[in-house]
């Protein structure tokens, strides 16, 4: 998986989500997701830094960062709780997915039923 095709994906599943708003508050190189007002998604327009960065709980956290290389501790925000995903090997469209709508929920959003 390329570094444009995960960011889409992640735009994806978060646009198909309630509740949610997205803008570029901080810089115009930062496309953020909210829920209620709390930012669950961050994707880079970087070319040179093509991930997303998404809220985790520490222990699931720390978990994939140690099995995945272009898994690291977040971008911009707390590094305990956030962390920023590079295509790589591993990183799957499920896995994105499943990271945005952890992330969604955690930020105080309740997703639907997804398999």
């Amino acid at each position: 998986m390329i570094g444009e095709e995960l960011q889409q994906i992640a735009r994806d599943t978060a646009a198909s989500l309630d509740d949610v708003s997205h803008g570029r508050p901080f810089t115009p190189h930062l496309d953020v997701w909210k829920v209620r007002g709390k930012v669950f998604l961050i994707v880079t327009d970087d070319p040179d830094l093509q991930i997303i960065t998404v809220k985790v709980d520490p222990p699931y956290g720390d978990a994939l960062r140690r099995d995945h290389e272009t898994i690291t501790s977040g971008h911009y925000l707390d590094k305990r709780h956030w962390i920023s995903i590079g295509p790589g090997n591993g990183i799957t469209t499920e896995l994105i997915e499943d990271l945005v709508y952890t992330s969604y929920d955690l930020a105080g959003g309740r997703t639907r039923e997804h398999s």
